[in-house]
């Protein structure tokens, strides 16, 4: 029984071929193309206004330089809030729950903004490792301390989102297992379980999409500081 919980986060396969591919390619399917009309329909005017004030609210801190990140962080949160709220549909598979695939977005995307630091501003992107005014017997142990807290930036990341997604995941199949075998026992508990399981249901939706806008909020804040 135990085991049975973690066979929702296993890739599933179809004759051999994971089907992680077909779960990564469905959002972008799910959103509407532009038209060339005067006028749009109410769904992509609401689409054009939410994309227009997340990326105002994300790039208003940041120079000019680092507004060509805009089109990449905006798709990135899309598709990470798509991928998280059709994990949520039953039957279906959330490739979020995996580190590696988690890792695959934060690493690049992290390894690219250190590397554009060290090229356009290298004494500025080294002063992150020694806080102005330190003594002189803690700056090499602050150098170290500095330089562990950035390479453990991308795994931060990764890290975050596949454990709230996977937590998340785990309570609702044990509330819902835990309702169904209530049910022909103890009616009245299992009606309460039900409740607290849609209440954690719409929890889940919240985190879903928080969760990814905490994702492209700390690499926006990477990219700030090396810009």
């Amino acid at each position: 029984m135990t085991l049975s919980f973690f066979d929702q986060f296993m890739s599933p396969t179809y004759f051999g071929v994971p089907l992680i591919a077909l779960a990564l390619t469905l959002p972008w399917v799910l959103y509407p193309k532009p038209t060339t009309r005067w006028l749009n329909n109410r769904l992509l005017t609401l689409q054009g206004w939410f994309i227009n004030r997340f990326t105002q609210q994300i790039f208003q801190p940041i120079n000019l330089g680092g507004h060509k990140w805009a089109v990449l962080l905006t798709s990135l949160m899309l598709f990470l809030i798509t991928l998280n709220m059709l994990g949520l549909l039953p039957y279906t598979f959330t490739p979020t729950t995996q580190l590696s695939l988690n890792m695959a977005f934060a690493v690049p995307l992290w390894l690219a903004t250190v590397i554009i630091g060290m090229r356009n501003q290298p004494t500025h992107a080294l002063g992150h490792l020694l806080p102005e005014g330190t003594p002189i017997l803690l700056i090499p142990v602050l150098i170290i301390i500095e330089t562990i807290s950035l390479f453990i930036r991308p795994l931060a990341l990764g890290v975050r989102l596949t454990a709230n997604l996977t937590a998340g995941h785990l309570l609702i199949q044990l509330i819902a297992t835990a309702a169904s075998v209530l049910l022909p026992l103890m009616p009245t508990v299992a009606l309460l379980t039900a409740l607290l399981l849609l209440l954690l249901t719409l929890l889940e939706v919240a985190v879903a999409m928080i969760q990814a806008y905490v994702f492209v909020l700390l690499l926006s804040l990477y990219l700030q500081e090396n810009v």
